[in-house]
């Protein structure tokens, strides 16, 4: 059966564009992850199997400590998604702490295209409490609050680098690069929230104006022009709410730094970590993360970056390599229990994009 909308657009094609993306770009997920494989060897290789393997030796069962820190930072974040919901829908936390895990653990499985499957993906797992529309419109939005918070984060952390070590040429160079490219970000989303620019929807009808895009973007301009509606509104209506929400996606970084702070008091062994050495290192993993999303599980950068920023910090670079597999096997583990979750609901990576829900008129929960 064919999921419709209200004006009796197909939703089921909707939910097979993500897939039909992600068969286009597979040949590169695969490339981009074999390149990874290949940093990762060099930078494990480089830094020391036995130093490692020492260090997660040392951390032992505290591994079992660093994924209950880590749950901290899924659960603020599906508290923060519920918040962004709007009468007469809701939706309850256990849906959204559900529906992030398998989102991540899809974006994690499907290469380079974790950006285009992972978020949207969450509210096709919740079609059957609310809306596609309207879950799509409520992790837009807590999207927008997590990237000010990342550019903020992202901000701060560069600044104590720059303030508190020596830096190498090329890596002052970047973090100042950083710095103005992060500065800049925060007057432009708030004048895009405080303004209401129609930026979607504009670029679309730019588009839409030729005639090799007018057909497509003719079936997808109403509705983002429905979840720029809902999103503005939802800034309109609900000022009281911004402060918890963003005080929540705070809480995911906080989470962050307390991770790796412990993770670091285990496998350390030269030199006791500090608070301000962990912030620095997250908001370097945050960076990571933007930057080479496209790159499965950041496999190597993530162990290369670690490893020189740990230098810097008076820490060695086994130690950051260490760190940055150990935060490797919490990702490989949430990806586990997002897979169980979507075997549970009958599914598979392959098909969970094309799941259908019920009809959207008669999706409130």
């Amino acid at each position: 059966m064919t999921t419709r909308t209200k004006d009796g657009d197909s939703l089921e094609n909707d939910s097979k564009q993500p897939k039909r993306k992600s068969k286009k770009l597979a040949p590169l997920g695969i490339l981009f992850a074999l390149v990874g494989l290949l940093l990762f060897a060099y930078f494990v290789r480089n830094a020391g199997v036995l130093k490692i393997l020492d260090g997660i030796k040392r951390l032992g069962a505290g591994f079992l400590l660093i994924l209950a820190i880590s749950a901290v930072r899924h659960v603020v974040r599906s508290l923060a998604w519920t918040k962004c919901f709007e009468e007469p829908y809701r939706l309850r936390f256990r849906d959204a702490f559900a529906a992030r895990l398998m989102g991540d653990a899809l974006g994690n499985i499907i290469p380079f295209v974790s950006m285009a499957v992972a978020e949207p993906s969450k509210a096709m797992f919740v079609r059957h409490r609310v809306p596609l529309i309207v879950g799509l419109s409520a992790i837009a939005l807590e999207n927008i609050f997590y990237s000010f918070s990342v550019v903020l984060f992202i901000f701060s952390g560069t600044v104590a680098l720059m303030l508190s070590f020596p830096l190498p040429p090329a890596l002052r160079y970047a973090s100042i690069a950083a710095l103005v490219i992060t500065a800049a970000f925060v007057p432009v989303i708030y004048l895009i929230i405080t303004k209401q620019w129609r930026f979607l929807s504009g670029a679309l009808a730019f588009f839409g104006a030729r005639k090799f895009a007018k057909s497509r973007v003719e079936k997808v301009l109403p509705r983002a022009r429905i979840m720029e509606d809902r999103i503005y509104g939802f800034y309109q209506r609900n000022r009281r709410l911004l402060i918890p929400i963003f005080a929540l996606e705070v809480c995911f970084h906080l989470a962050g730094v307390l991770e790796i702070y412990t993770t670091l008091s285990f496998i350390s062994d030269v030199i006791a970590p500090t608070l301000l050495a962990a912030f620095i290192l997250e908001s370097v993993n945050r960076i990571i993360n933007v930057v080479f999303k496209f790159i499965p599980f950041r496999l190597g950068v993530d162990e290369g970056g670690s490893g020189i920023v740990s230098k810097i910090l008076g820490l060695t670079r086994p130690v950051g390599v260490t760190l940055a597999i150990v935060r490797k096997a919490r990702d490989l583990f949430w990806t586990a229990v997002g897979v169980v979750l979507m075997i549970r609901r009958g599914l598979s990576p392959v098909t969970a994009l094309t799941e259908e829900g019920p009809p959207v008129e008669d999706a409130a929960s």
